[in-house]
Order: structure tokens, then C-alpha cells, then sequence
């Protein structure tokens, strides 16, 4: 070739191109993409002298078109993101990146300044649902008409249809559910010949959609109603005195002693792969003939995804085992077990008040679920107690994140950033396990297999924020203030939202009778006396509870 430049325009964007087209016909999968898009970026800071002496400029030849990506304000959440960008950097699109907590004002100047051809928004909370309906009331006041993607894990077609789509009349509004549907989505919409037909689709699918829930009718009972017939827990159970009450923290977890209780089966779909290819941690990397009878066991047409699976999973244990061996202190915790009561649907944790929701969707069984019926009332005049926690594996882990990014490795960032998330996750099964059997001591005989803790065999539970029994994020508000979260590098959002990303936060409850459950949806009422309790606005709190307020 000539020149330096040719070799990128020429030779590596037809691979990378040939590597999206791979993807998206589903013959490549996401490990080998994020692995491409790697080599791809040391191929170009190998050449980058070369082409500043020849003074040419990169990437001569004509990209497929610009998309701009951010995370919404108040999100911090970007794997899903961030991968969407490397699977569509291979299929040669230029990819303007803000990053997360995105402002609208900011989305809006840097489409005014960038001109891109899509815009894509992302965002994994619920409150993430309204500033994505505010990005595209913007979009609409500034006269945009570009096509705007809508994606992340609290996103759904049906919301999109429902509170979206009409905040833009300019322009399209498209759902996209993972990165594996960002290439066919963006073709279609820049594609000249099915640009229409696609959107006319599109448009058809979200009108059945709003036709067919105006239709929908969940039956829900009155909040008082709901209350008359809360679950009512075994009256009989004794609480059990903590042994170690008030506030416990936690600087340094080892890895090591993490990895025995981590759940593969929730690594794996972050690639994009099944959960079911987690049986591959049962074999040793090395074992030749257990791994060809492991892989064996799949139809034809998996057995390559198997083998990336393993791959995959290799170069995790490995990663995890230099975290071990470093002895870094990315894994911090800290606790606190407390006298509670409850009333009235608010539980008083050392005389601080958490109000919770009611379940009030109709029930066949008559009976409505609060976490507040697994404390003991205050009429009871029963001393009961509650665990309240917060854990983060991503305090000190940016110095390395970033050096694998300015390297251009992709696929070790997302490899950390993956990982990160399972050992905040595997940290408060690990913690949960202490609390039961040493620091509260309700369990202290208690001895559980890891497949039995998977299986959730003990006593008591530990909802965490923002799942479905406490979807209301600003009660990491109090669990701040309460624990003292920033002493282990929490921080928050101004929607609740912990930051280092991989953080986890929420109670532990001991009643025997205490188990998980969905609020689903609830009616105004509620919402009004919710925010009553809370001392707030309902118009504060709304955003908050979106999915819950059908």
C-alpha cells in the first residue's frame, strides 16, 4: 500500500466490516466482536506515526454514517452502551460518545455541533425513562429530525410507544433491545431504499402496542383495601437480638475469598451469551477431554458460542485471579443492624422512617405484600431488628480501567467492568452469609452449600434497591445517610443512582416468613400517600416509580 492510511481504510475496515456483518447475521458473537475492535485499535496506534510523518489524515475513506451515544442524566450505567459503540464502530460508523449523567442542553449543543445522523440514549434506572422522554421534547424544540434510539435494561418497546414516541413528532423514535439488533436498526434507518418501509413498521408495531394496552385492564385494589389484607407474618417468631448492633465497616474484601461464591449463570448474558454455558466452571482450563465432552453436549449450531463461552470464562478466572494476587482493595462493604418497627407501611430503622410500597394488583390468595410486614409493628410493642447494607467493588478501579481504555483495549474494560458488577453482587451474598451466622447470629448453625445460597435455603432475604420489591431509587438516600456510604466511596447521583457503578445496596430482613416479591402496579392513591409519607411532592416522586404506575 502507499501510504500508511490505505492500510486502514483498505485491508482493516474491510475486516471490521466483515466482522459486523458477522455479528449481525449471528456467526460472531460479542467476545469476538469486543476482541476485533481491540486489534483493531493497536493496528492503528502502530501506523499512527507513520501517518502524522506522511501528514495524512486517518481514516480517509467514507464512513457509513455518525451516531451520537450517551447516557442519560442521573445514569451512570454505560456496559450496555459501551458495547452498542464497539459493535457499531465495526460496522465503520463514526461514534460521538458523551459518556454518562449526560444533560439534555448537553445532547442538544453537541447535535447541533456534531450533526449526527442518529442519536442513541441509554439508561438502566427507572428515572433514566423520564430524562429520555425529556431528551426527546427537546430534540423536538430544537427542530431536530434524525431518528432517535432508545435502549438499556429499564427500557421496553411498550414504554417507548406509550411515553416516548409522541414527544417527537420531527423525528423517529426506535427501540433497540441489545446490541445485536443496534446493526440491523441502524442500517435500516440510514439505508435510503428501506428507510421508510422500516419506520412505517415500526410506527404500525408501537400503535398495536398502545391499542392493544389501552385494552389491558389490571384489576387493582383500593390502598386500604390492600392494607385491610396485608400478609401477616407468623406472630409466634421471636426477633433475635444482633450480636454486634449499629454500623460495621468493611475496607477490604478479598477477591479471593469472593470467588467461590460468584453466580456465572449472571456473567454470561452480559456477553450477549446464554446463561445455560455457565456449566463450563465446573471444568479446569487444562482438562482437554473434559472440556471436548463439555462442548459435545451442545447442538452443532452452539458449539461455537460454547467455545467462546469458555474462552470468555477463562479469561475472567484469570483476570479475577491477578485481582487475587495483587490483593487489590477494589471490594469494600458497610452494615448496620438496628432496632426497627413498622406502621403503616413504613418501617422506623433506629428511629428513622423508610417508607415502602403495598402490592395492590388483585390477588387470588387476598393477601398484599409490604417488607414492611416482616418487621414487627409498633403496637406489637415486640423489639425487632433490621440489617441495612451497602457494597461496592469499584472503589480505586478507575486508574485501571483507564489505562486499559487509553490502550484501546475494549474488550479488558468491558472484561473489568463485567466482572466488577459480579463481585459487588457476589460480595453481598458473601456478606449476607456473616451476617446470618455471625454478626446478627439468628443462623449461627447454619451450613449451606454455594449451590443451596444460590438457591436462596436460608433464612431471612436481602432486597436491594432498585429491584422490583424497592423500586423507588431514593431510598439510597437514606441508606447514605444512614450508613455512611461515601467512608467506602459511594457516591450518588441526583436520582439516587450509587456510583462506582458496580455497587449494590439495600436491607436484610430475618423473619422466616420473609420472602421476595414484585410490587407491580399501584394506583394515584398510593403514589399520593407515598410521597405523603415521604414528605414530598407525588410530582417528585413520579419519575421514580414510572413502571409501577402502569
Amino acid at each position: 500500500y502507499p501510504r500508511a492510511v490505505d492500510i486502514i481504510d483498505k485491508p482493516l475496515m474491510d475486516g471490521m466490516n466483515r466482522v459486523g456483518d458477522l455479528f449481525g447475521s449471528g456467526k460472531m458473537f460479542l467476545p469476538q466482536v469486543v476482541k476485533a475492535a481491540r486489534t483493531m485499535k493497536k493496528a492503528v496506534a502502530i501506523l499512527q506515526p507513520t501517518i502524522e510523518a506522511e501528514k495524512t489524515s486517518l481514516g480517509g475513506s467514507q464512513k457509513a454514517g455518525k451516531i451520537l451515544l450517551a447516557t442519560v442524566k442521573g445514569d451512570v450505567h454505560d456496559i450496555g452502551k459501551n458495547i452498542v459503540s464497539i459493535v457499531l464502530a465495526c460496522n465503520n460508523y463514526e461514534i460521538v460518545d458523551l459518556g454518562v449523567m449526560v444533560p439534555p442542553e448537553k445532547i442538544i449543543d453537541t447535535v447541533h455541533r456534531e450533526k449526527p445522523d442518529i442519536v442513541g440514549l441509554s439508561g438502566l434506572i427507572t428515572p433514566s425513562l423520564e430524562e429520555m422522554g425529556v431528551v426527546a421534547e427537546e430534540m423536538e424544540k430544537a427542530g431536530f429530525s434524525m431518528p432517535l434510539l432508545i435502549g438499556g435494561a429499564t427500557t421496553s418497546k411498550l414504554h417507548t410507544a406509550l411515553k416516548i414516541e409522541h414527544r417527537y413528532g420531527h423525528g423517529a423514535v426506535v427501540y433497540v433491545k441489545d446490541a445485536s439488533q443496534s446493526p440491523a436498526a441502524v442500517a435500516n434507518l440510514m439505508s435510503v431504499d428501506n428507510r421508510d418501509a422500516y419506520l412505517q413498521k415500526v410506527k404500525e408495531e408501537y400503535a398495536l402496542l398502545r391499542a392493544g394496552h389501552s385494552l389491558k385492564v389490571t384489576e387493582l385494589v383500593s390502598l386500604g383495601e390492600a392494607r385491610t389484607y396485608a400478609f401477616r407474618a407468623d406472630d409466634s417468631y421471636r426477633p433475635v437480638r444482633p450480636r454486634t448492633m449499629g454500623r460495621v465497616k468493611l475496607d477490604k474484601i478479598g477477591v479471593d475469598t469472593l470467588i467461590p461464591y460468584i453466580d456465572w449463570k449472571f456473567f454470561f448474558p452480559a456477553w450477549n451469551l446464554s446463561a445455560k454455558f455457565h456449566t463450563i466452571t465446573r471444568i479446569a482450563r487444562h482438562d482437554t477431554a473434559a472440556y471436548e465432552k463439555w462442548k459435545a453436549s451442545y447442538r452443532d449450531d452452539e458449539q461455537e458460542k460454547a467455545q467462546e463461552a469458555a474462552k470468555l470464562f477463562y479469561d475472567a478466572q484469570a483476570m479475577l485471579q491477578r485481582f487475587a494476587d495483587e490483593q487489590v482493595d477494589y471490594v469494600k462493604a458497610v452494615f448496620g443492624l438496628y432496632e426497627a418497627y413498622s406502621e403503616n407501611d413504613t418501617i422506623f430503622i433506629d428511629r428513622t422512617p423508610f417508607p415502602f410500597l403495598r402490592q395492590q394488583k388483585k390477588s387470588d390468595k387476598n393477601e398484599y405484600f409490604s417488607l414492611s410486614d416482616f418487621v414487627a409493628s409498633r403496637e406489637s410493642e415486640k423489639k425487632d431488628y433490621i440489617g441495612a447494607f451497602a457494597v461496592t467493588a469499584g472503589d480505586g478501579a478507575d486508574a485501571q480501567m483507564k489505562q486499559y481504555e487509553e490502550e484501546g483495549d475494549d474488550y479488558s474494560a468491558l472484561l473489568m467492568k463485567s466482572l466488577l458488577d459480579r463481585l459487588a453482587e457476589t460480595a453481598t451474598e458473601w456478606l449476607h452469609e456473616k451476617v446470618r451466622r455471625e454478626y446478627w447470629g439468628y443462623a449461627a448453625d447454619e451450613q449451606l452449600s454455594i449451590a443451596e445460597l444460590f438457591a436462596v435455603k436460608y433464612q431471612g432475604i436481602r432486597p436491594a434497591v432498585g429491584y422490583p420489591s424497592i423500586p423507588d431509587q431514593t431510598v439510597n438516600f437514606l441508606l447514605h445517610k444512614l450508613l455512611a456510604t461515601e467512608e467506602i466511596g459511594i457516591s450518588l447521583t441526583e436520582n439516587g443512582v450509587m456510583y462506582p457503578n458496580a455497587s449494590v445496596s439495600g436491607l436484610f430482613f430475618a423473619h422466616p416468613d420473609s420472602k421476595y416479591f414484585s410490587i407491580g402496579e399501584i394506583t394515584e392513591e398510593q403514589l399520593d400517600d407515598y410521597a405523603r409519607r415521604k414528605n414530598v411532592k407525588p410530582e417528585e416522586i413520579r419519575k421514580f416509580l414510572l413502571a409501577n404506575l402502569g
